[in-house]
């Protein structure tokens, strides 16, 4: 009988142990990234602070940032990873943190500055994507034997990023037009319900447009609707474990940039420059 239970009890420990690992791997990738931004942010203050214009030293380290976070968890996205009882595109793994910088962004600098980082976020994504399609095509050079690994990895890049495309831009400027909002409502309190609050309402349309465009017909259903849940979940517990980090920068740039921006009078047309 015991040996029965045990039997029962280890693929429950095994899941629970692969998700520790996922998360734990998750979270050392994270600080060290983290640990690279504090670098950027510095070299910037530092080697910028008599050039920067209008308060601002921070803003392109912080662009650049956010763009390679886009750009590598697209590419990352064409593989479907099982870890535990999590099924996740791979590129989840990293993605989340587009979101804390967008939460930054609207925080400090405000949402005209934050427009601005997402539309550079989106055509940097459109460039991507053509320069994938058209090297797709390009003849391949006598010897090379890797067109089909080529086609089968990055072939259905273009897919993945028309989805990403649609589902960043409804996302992203989602979640920083209810963070300004709710920052005007809380008198600029409550930082961590502007956080949380905006990503669920956020990432919930940028994983519902992402998954349905990129992968309905794509896996089977069970599994699609495994990947559909365990993307949200994850998103959403990567913003809130990170609270106490946006905390740490957000008051960083305040404190730095002197800055701290209101949107009382702000168009928060996604089209306005």
């Amino acid at each position: 009988m015991a040996l029965k239970e045990n039997i029962k009890i280890r693929p429950i420990l095994y899941n629970a142990g692969m998700f520790m690992v996922v998360v734990g791997s998750s979270l050392a990738a994270w600080q060290c990234l983290w640990k690279a931004l504090m670098a950027f942010l510095l070299m910037a203050f530092y080697m910028g602070k008599k050039e920067a214009v209008a308060g601002a030293k921070f803003l392109a380290p912080i662009t650049g940032v956010f763009v390679a976070v886009l750009l590598i968890s697209n590419i990352a996205s064409t593989k479907i990873a099982q870890i535990g009882l999590l099924v996740l595109d791979a590129g989840t793994i990293l993605f989340p943190l587009s979101y804390i910088f967008g939460d930054i962004l609207t925080e400090v600098y405000g949402y005209r500055k934050a427009r601005q980082v997402i539309w550079t976020g989106f055509f940097s994504l459109v460039l991507m994507s053509l320069v994938f399609f058209v090297v797709g095509f390009l003849p391949a050079a006598q010897g090379w034997e890797n067109q089909e690994a080529y086609d089968l990895i990055l072939g259905i890049v273009p897919r993945i990023a028309i989805a990403s495309m649609i589902a960043y831009f409804a996302g992203e400027f989602s979640n920083s037009f209810l963070l300004a909002k709710m920052k005007i409502m809380t008198k600029g309190k409550m930082l961590w319900a502007r956080t949380i609050g905006s990503t669920i309402v956020g990432q919930g349309v940028d994983t519902a447009l992402f998954t349905i465009i990129a992968f309905y017909g794509v896996l089977p259903f069970d599994v699609f609707i495994a990947l559909v849940v365990s993307n949200y979940v994850f998103k959403v517990g990567v913003e809130v474990a990170f609270t106490p980090v946006t905390y740490k920068v957000a008051g960083f740039l305040k404190k730095e940039e002197g800055i701290d921006a209101y949107d009382y009078d702000t168009d928060f047309s996604p089209f306005k420059n």
